[in-house]
């Protein structure tokens, strides 16, 4: 997957379109993201333990990762992420304006 732990990325599509976030969590056997401020739902809590409160909290849930494209630091766009190998290592780099993306 070309997104990262921590990546700042935009929504392209659904509910939650235009809406930009950073990774919270990456699941590439499914190939969903978790991103903050996105994709939010209620879930309802039950005390488990006297003392715990229950409750309906809320809950950032996985999107598909090609809903998402990561914004370049750079130009702040939202871009498409590319590979350049430099010294032995594969960096990533940003489409548009050739930028290192960390």
């Amino acid at each position: 997957m070309k997104i990262k732990k921590g990546d700042t990325v935009k929504v392209l599509s659904g509910n939650d379109k235009g809406k930009t976030g950073e990774v919270l969590e990456v699941i590439p056997k499914t190939e969903k993201i978790i991103v903050k401020g996105v994709n939010v739902r209620k879930k309802h809590v039950k005390a488990r333990k006297q003392g715990e409160e229950s409750g309906i909290i809320s809950v950032e849930c996985a999107i598909h990762s090609s809903k998402v494209n990561v914004v370049c630091p750079k130009c702040g766009k939202a871009v498409k992420v590319g590979y350049k190998i430099e010294k032995d290592e594969k960096v990533r780099v940003c489409r548009s304006c050739g930028a290192k993306l960390k």
